[in-house]
């Protein structure tokens, strides 16, 4: 897993490009953008859950700490860092 430890600053935004119905959970760095692959499909919040999670844990915070500011129904989803 990309280690994201590096962006864990509070008050911290991060811009990310989503892919649903990945093959694997999975994020990539591809120059300056962030991309998260999962495999839940988007729908009832089930893929932005599952970003939340995997973002989480490779940015080595809790769940909770984590804000969608932008992009709930959107691939380019922006989080705050609380």
């Amino acid at each position: 897993m990309t280690d994201l430890s590096h962006l864990a600053h509070e008050g911290s935004e991060i811009r990310l490009r989503v892919t649903s119905r990945a093959r694997r959970n999975a994020i990539s760095i591809d120059g300056d953008e962030i991309r998260v692959h999962v495999t839940a499909p988007p729908e009832d919040g089930k893929a932005n859950a599952a970003v939340v999670k995997l973002l989480a844990k490779s940015l080595g915070v809790a769940k909770s700490r984590l804000t969608l500011l932008r992009g709930v129904t959107s691939r380019d989803k922006v989080f705050r860092l609380d």
